[in-house]
Order: C-alpha cells, then structure tokens, then sequence
C-alpha cells in the first residue's frame, strides 16, 4: 500500500534550486578572514556596510541549508519507519509537509537575489480615474499591504498621503524596511503595476456592479553608496502644511516638503518628519531612489524594443484581478495563480501570489536539476 504512496525522499528532485553549501562555506570564510587581515577595511563607513551585510546574508543562506538538510534526513528516516510499521505512516506525511514548506521557501529566497532584491522599499499607491470609487480602493489596497507587511514582520513608514474627497485617499506613500535579511523589494515587486476590483458599489444607491483600477509602484531603496548626480536648477522644492492627525506643531508650519524632478516628471514629497530640514533630506533621498529605478526602467524598455517586443502600458493592462461580485476570485494574469477567497487576499494574505510569481520570473533564467 505505501508502495502507491509519494516517495519521500524524492521530493528534491521536484524543485530546480541547487544550494551550493561549500561554495556559500567558503564565500563566507573568505569574507570573514578579509575583515580580519585588511587593516583599513574600517576606514571606509559604507564599504564595511556592504561587506557585513553581504556576509551576514550568505550566513542566513548557510543556515538555512543546514536546517534543511537536517529535516531532509528526518523525513527520510520517518519514511523508512512507515515503511516498516504504517502507524508511522502519517508522522512521515506531516515531517514532509514541513519540509517541502522549508525547501519552498528557502527556493524563493535565494532565488531573489537581484541587485536590489534585498533591500528596502518605497510602496506606492495611486487612485485611478473614477472618483470616490476608486480612491476606496486604493483605501482598501493600502490596508492590504499594511497587513501583509506586518505578518512578514516588516516596518511600514508612511511618508505622504493625499485625501480622497468623499472616502478613500487619491494616494499613499510609505517605505518598508525589515533590517538585514528581509529581501523587501525582492517580495514586493510582484506587486507592480495596475490592480483592478469589480464589486457592487457601497456608494451607488442603485447598488451596480463598478470596476476600479489603482496603481501600485514599488521601488528599491537605495543605499548610500549609490551617488545620484541632482542638479539644483533640475528641481522645485516646495513646502506645505502637512494634512491629517500630527498634533499641533505640524498642522501649524509648513514642514511637509514637495520636490519635482523637471527632466523626469517625478514628484516625491514627505510629511512623516516634524521638521522641514528632515523632511527635505527625506525627498532627496526618495528622489534618488525613483530616478535610478526611472533610468533602469527607461534602458529596459530601449533594450526591449531592440528586440522587438511589444509590450500594452495602457492603464487597463491589470496585474491582478479582485471580483468580488457576482462571484468571489482574485486571479493574478502573469502566473495565472488564483484563489477564492478573495476576503484573506484583502487581509493581507498574499504570500501565495508574490511567491508564484517570484518563482515564475526567476525560473525563466534557471535550468532544472535532472
């Protein structure tokens, strides 16, 4: 009977991933012993950074594959066990459930290790046409993500926010960090691009089925070492009186800064600090960080047509689809993964997609282990 059964140990050769133990064993020893024998390697503030910080996540990687390699030997010896006595049988089940899990997710963090997959963030989330109704769902789109960034354990930051006139906001701005090992843009950037609700209407008294878009653009966050040349005469600073609770102090200076870029058209603006000093060093470093990623973006795009490839940027091209009348499914149309229960999707449960689709993109460049 445990002959018709899924064989156990075999479960490795479902997944295309290899982890080169030795290869990372070694990275980081030779790493640690250049610390040791370089004597100016404290010197320089931001190269330390860098090199600790590369250190520390191949540590993370080392780790990881030491525990898996543990449970990969727990599962084969509680499969020998079933094999022999069947009462074993269901402990086997649920040490493998655990260990695929363990493999799953060490598969998608080493997978993402783009130039910026490990660093911070900057969340954005912009209304699209439609008025009170759509500025609910970028309401809606912001308390989704604030959700899942607390369940990965993130720090959320709000920076701006711009008010809807009936309900909603128009936008929201915010960054996310989680320290060293947390691999922020890495997971966030599936979730780029135009996101679309279908529902019946909480404000249409006729209650009709409405279809909403909000945009949703995520950018790395760039670390020191990285010089951006800003020219003074390319930018407007402006200053304002931030909106919303804050106390008495910022409802009564003009703290909150506004900077446009006029080369690019980019806007960054920030209220999250008390003082305009703070909030200036804020946008410039915000600046940055969309200008390198505009720039990347706009090689990208060269290179594409290069080849040849057509690509629809209209407002319409929607990431990820939320019905939630007359029928309840979200549907992501790049890796066409989708769910029914759309109510823990907007509860910030959305592990499943940025994993499918992580998976998808990075394996488009791998070649599976035969």
């Amino acid at each position: 009977m445990l002959s018709e059964k899924i064989c156990l140990c075999n479960v490795l050769k479902i997944y295309g991933v290899f982890f080169d133990l030795e290869n990372h064993i070694r990275k980081h020893q030779e790493l640690k012993d250049k610390m040791i024998a370089d004597p100016d390697f404290w010197n320089d503030g931001k190269r330390a950074a860098l090199e600790i910080k590369k250190q520390k996540n191949i540590e993370t990687h080392i780790l990881a594959a030491q525990h898996l390699s543990s449970l990969k030997e727990d599962v084969c010896a509680a499969s020998e066990l079933a094999h022999e006595d069947t009462s074993f049988f269901q402990e086997a089940v649920q040490l493998l459930l655990s260990f695929e899990k363990t493999l799953e997710d060490m598969e998608l963090s080493v997978l993402l290790s783009g130039e910026f997959d490990d660093h911070d963030a900057i969340l954005s989330i912009q209304a699209g046409a439609g008025g009170t109704e759509s500025c609910d769902w970028a309401l809606m789109l912001s308390r989704m993500y604030s959700r899942f960034c607390h369940n990965m354990g993130w720090n959320t930051e709000e920076l701006s926010v711009s008010s809807g006139e009936g309900a909603g906001i128009k936008s929201v701005e915010c960054r996310v960090s989680a320290g060293a090992h947390g691999k922020v843009f890495g997971y966030l950037k599936a979730e780029d691009g135009i996101h679309r609700l279908i529902r019946i209407s909480p404000f249409d008294s006729a209650g009709r089925r409405h279809t909403s878009f909000a945009s949703v653009s995520v950018t790395p966050m760039l670390d020191d070492h990285i010089d951006i040349d800003i020219q003074p005469q390319d930018i407007r600073i402006d200053t304002y009186r931030a909106s919303g609770a804050g106390g008495q102090h910022v409802n009564k200076t003009d703290s909150a800064v506004r900077i446009t870029h006029h080369p690019s058209g980019i806007v960054v603006q920030c209220q999250s600090e008390r003082s305009q000093h703070q909030n200036k060093e804020r946008c410039m470093q915000l600046l940055s960080s969309k200008l390198y990623a505009f720039e990347r973006a706009k090689q990208d795009k060269q290179k594409q047509a290069a080849q040849g490839e057509q690509f629809d940027i209209s407002f319409g091209s929607q990431i990820r689809t939320y019905t939630l009348y007359p029928f309840k499914l979200v549907k992501d149309h790049r890796s066409n993964y989708e769910t029914s229960d759309a109510s823990s999707v907007l509860d910030g449960d959305l592990k499943e997609f940025i994993k499918r689709y992580n998976l998808q993109s990075a394996k488009k460049h791998i070649s599976p282990i035969t």
